[in-house]
C-alpha cells in the first residue's frame, strides 16, 4: 500500500509543478482536464446512489464553467453560463416519463455540474489575487502562481484521521475533534506565514486561515457524505492508492470560493 501511494505521488507531482512554473493557462487545461474526471466520478457516485441524472450534460458543463472562467477570467458571465446550463438540463429532463423522475434529474444534473464547477474558483484565485510586492519573499513568483500557492498548502492542511473524540461519525467515521482543531491550528499558521510571504498583512491569515481550514473540511466531508450515499468507499480507482480525482480534490472544491472572497475583499 506504501508503494502504491509513493507510486501515485510520484505520478501527480510532476504535472502540477510544471503547470504551476508555466502559468495560469497550463493550470486552467489542467483543471478543466480535472473538471471532466471529476464529473465523470460524480454523476456515477450519485446514480450509486439513487438520482439519475444527464451524466455527460453535467460533466460538459463543469468543464465549460472551468474554461469560462480561464477565457473570461474577470467577466462576469458566469451567471449567464450557470442559466443556461440549468435551462438545458430542465428541457433533457422533460423527457423522462415520470416527471417526478424528471426533476430529480434536472436537480441531480445541476447539481453535480455546480458541484464539480466550484473548482473554477482555483482560476478566479489566480487572475485576481494582489500583485507581489518587489523585495517580498515570494517576489519571484507572479501573483497567480503565489496564491494558488497559499490555496493548494492551505487546503492540504485539513484534520487527521487522529484523536478519540468523534464527530460526524454518520458521514465519516475516522474525523475527531482533535484532528479537526489540529488543522486548523496548522491551516493558521502556515496561511499567517504565506501571506507574509506574499507580501500581505500576516496578521490576515488569522482570519482567512480558521476560514480555509474549516472549508477545506466541509469539502472533505461533503465527499464522504456523497460517497456513504453511494455505499462507496473511494470516488474512483483512477489514482492507485488514492482512489479517484475527486478524491484528491474534494478540499479545493469548497476552499477555492473561499479564497476567492478573501482576495475580492483585498482588491476591494
Amino acid at each position: 500500500m506504501l508503494k502504491t501511494r509513493a507510486l501515485s505521488a510520484l505520478l501527480l507531482i510532476p504535472p502540477l509543478v510544471i503547470a504551476l512554473v508555466i502559468g495560469v493557462p497550463a493550470i486552467a487545461a489542467v483543471l478543466a482536464l480535472v473538471a471532466l474526471l471529476a464529473g465523470l466520478e460524480v454523476f456515477r457516485l450519485l446514480k450509486a446512489a439513487g438520482y439519475p441524472s444527464l451524466s455527460l450534460f453535467g460533466t460538459a458543463l463543469a468543464v465549460t464553467i472551468v474554461l469560462e472562467a480561464a477565457f473570461r477570467p474577470t467577466g462576469d458571465k458566469g451567471i449567464l453560463l450557470v442559466a443556461v446550463g440549468t435551462v438545458l438540463a430542465g428541457v433533457g429532463a422533460m423527457a423522462r416519463p415520470d416527471p417526478r423522475d424528471g426533476l430529480v434529474v434536472w436537480f441531480t444534473t445541476v447539481f453535480g455540474a455546480l458541484y464539480v464547477g466550484l473548482i473554477a474558483f482555483v482560476l478566479y484565485v489566480a487572475n485576481t489575487g494582489p500583485a507581489i510586492p518587489a523585495g517580498s519573499a515570494f517576489s519571484a513568483l507572479s501573483s497567480g502562481q503565489g496564491w494558488i500557492v497559499l490555496l493548494v498548502l492551505g487546503a492540504y492542511m485539513v484534520g487527521r484521521q487522529i484523536g478519540r473524540h468523534k464527530f460526524m461519525t454518520h458521514i465519516s467515521p475516522a474525523k475527531s475533534v482533535e484532528g479537526l482543531v489540529g488543522g486548523l491550528v496548522a491551516t493558521t499558521l502556515v496561511t499567517c506565514l504565506l501571506l507574509a510571504g506574499l507580501g500581505q498583512a500576516w496578521v490576515g491569515g488569522l482570519v482567512l486561515g480558521p476560514l480555509l481550514g474549516l472549508s477545506a473540511q466541509a469539502g472533505d466531508l461533503a465527499e464522504s457524505m456523497l460517497k456513504r450515499a453511494a455505499g462507496s468507499k473511494d470516488s474512483g480507482t483512477l489514482i492507485p492508492g488514492h482512489g479517484g480525482i475527486l478524491d484528491r480534490i474534494d478540499s479545493f472544491l469548497f476552499a477555492g470560493p473561499v479564497v476567492a472572497l478573501y482576495v475580492l475583499a483585498l482588491a476591494g
